[in-house]
C-alpha cells in the first residue's frame, strides 16, 4: 500500500506540492519506504497526535527513517514520566535569560564564518556559514575547551552530511565519535564539575530520579543527543531562507534596510520552511484515523512541513507574510512534552545569523546546483551563494 514515495526526486518545492495533495485527498497516508510507515500531513491530526504522549509514543521510534544505531538518548527517546527528569536537569540553562548570554558568541562566530566567504565573495552558505555555526555555539553552550570545539565542528559536520547522504557507515562511525566525546565529557565533569546552573552536564550529574542519580550511560546518550540535536535545522533552514531571498532581493533588502524586521521574519521562515518534516510517534494501541487502521507499533510521522502550510489554519500558507497575525500557531518547534527544548536558543541563533549575513553584504544571490535534504529534514543543504 503506497499513498505517496518520500524517495522520489524533490525540488524545495516538489514535498509542499505533495503534501497539498496528500492534505486534500489523503491526509492519513502510508509508504511503503523503510519498512513502512504512515504520515498525518493535516494540521490538526499532528498538532493532536504531537500533544497526545500517552497514546502516541516516542520510545519506540522516534524519526522516520530511523536513524538511531545504538542506545537511547534521552530526552527525545524516552516518554513520560521517564524523559521528565532529563528535560528538568536541562531547562534552566535554556531560558531566554541564560541564552541571552551567547548572543555576542553566536555573533563572533557568525562574523568569523562570514570573514572567510567574504574574502573569497561567497561560498556554499550552509557548509561554511551555517553548519558551522550552531555547532560551535553548542560546543560553548557545553562549557568544551577550546582544543575540543574545532573536533566537534568536524565530527558533528560529518555526521550531519552522513545522515543526509544516506551514508550509514559514515553516521555509525561519526555518531560513535560523537559518543566518545560524551563518554569523555561525562568523566572529566565527575573529576571536575562545574557549577549546575551553567554546565549541562553537571546539571545532569547531579539530577535525581525518585531520589537516585540518573544513569551515567543515559547521561552519555543525553550528552550525544545535546551534541547534535540543534546542528542539522538551523543549516537547512538558513539554506532554504538563502535561496527564499535571492529569489526576492526586495524583501532581502527591506530586511537589510530594517533589522527590527528580522526576528518576525525568522518567524514566518520557520513555518514557511519548517526544516524538520516532522518526528515520529508510535501508537500505543490500535487507532482508527480517518478511516484509516492503524495497527500498535506502527511509526508515524507527524509532518510539522506540511502542517504548517495547512490552508485551514494559515491563510495564503504558500506565501512569506512578515508579521502573519497567528503565527504562534506554527508548529515549527513541536508540540507537547516533547517540544522543542532549545526552541529559544535556536531562535537566537537564527536571529543573528540572518543579521549578520546581511549587514556583511550588500546583496547576494545563488550561483549553483541547491542541493537538498532527506526526510527526515527538508530544504536545502548546499547552497552556494554570490556576495556583493
Amino acid at each position: 500500500m503506497q499513498d505517496f514515495d518520500p524517495l522520489k526526486p524533490e525540488t524545495l518545492d516538489s514535498p509542499h506540492e505533495e503534501y497539498h495533495r496528500l492534505r486534500s485527498q489523503c491526509p492519513v497516508a502510508h509508504s511503503d519506504a523503510w519498512g513502512g510507515f504512515w504520515a498525518l500531513t493535516r494540521y490538526d491530526d499532528v498538532a493532536n497526535a504531537a500533544s497526545d504522549s500517552d497514546n502516541f509514543i516516542t520510545s519506540v521510534q522516534n524519526v522516520v527513517p530511523k536513524v538511531a544505531f545504538t542506545g537511547r538518548r534521552p530526552p527525545l527517546h524516552l516518554d513520560p514520566p521517564e524523559h521528565t527528569p532529563y528535560r528538568r536537569a536541562l531547562a534552566p540553562l535554556l531560558t531566554a535569560k541564560q541564552v541571552a548570554r551567547f548572543e555576542p558568541v553566536i555573533r563572533d562566530i557568525c562574523n568569523d564564518l562570514l570573514d572567510r566567504m567574504l574574502e573569497q565573495g561567497g561560498g556554499d552558505i550552509c557548509n561554511e556559514y551555517s553548519a558551522p555555526m550552531p555547532i560551535r555555539t553548542f560546543a560553548h553552550w557545553m562549557n568544551l575547551p577550546d582544543e575540543q570545539i574545532e573536533i566537534l565542528a568536524e565530527v558533528g559536520r560529518r555526521y550531519n552530511f552522513a545522515v543526509q547522504s544516506d551514508d550509514e557507515q559514515e553516521t555509525k562511525e561519526s555518531s560513535a565519535l560523537l559518543y566518545d566525546m560524551a563518554r569523555n565529557l561525562v568523566l572529566d565533569r565527575k573529576k571536575n564539575p562545574l557549577d549546575p546552573a551553567i554546565d549541562a552536564t553537571s546539571a545532569l550529574l547531579a539530577a535525581r530520579a525518585e531520589g537516585e542519580p540518573l544513569p551515567d550511560e543515559m547521561i552519555v546518550g543525553t550528552i550525544r543527543q545535546v551534541l547534535v540535536v540543534g546542528i542539522i535545522a538551523p543549516t537547512v533552514l538558513i539554506g532554504s531562507i538563502a535561496v527564499h531571498l535571492s529569489e526576492h532581493p526586495d524583501l532581502q533588502q527591506k530586511l537589510r534596510d530594517d533589522l527590527s524586521l528580522v526576528p518576525a521574519a525568522i518567524e514566518e521562515f520557520l513555518r514557511l520552511y519548517t526544516p524538520y518534516r516532522g518526528f515520529a510517534r508510535t501508537p500505543a494501541k490500535d487507532i482508527c484515523l480517518r478511516g484509516r487502521d492503524i495497527k500498535k507499533d506502527e511509526p508515524i510521522a507527524l509532518v510539522y512541513a506540511a502542517a504548517n502550510r495547512d490552508p485551514e489554519v494559515f491563510e495564503r500558507p504558500d506565501e512569506f507574510i512578515l508579521n502573519r497575525p497567528n503565527i504562534k500557531d506554527s508548529l515549527a518547534f513541536g508540540r507537547g512534552v516533547h517540544g522543542c527544548l532549545g526552541a529559544t536558543l535556536a531562535r537566537l541563533e537564527l536571529i543573528v545569523a540572518l543579521e549578520c549575513l546581511l549587514v556583511r553584504t550588500n546583496s547576494f544571490e545563488v550561483n549553483g546546483p541547491v542541493r537538498l535534504t532527506r526526510m527526515p529534514e527538508i530544504g536545502a543543504l548546499s547552497v552556494p551563494l554570490t556576495f556583493s
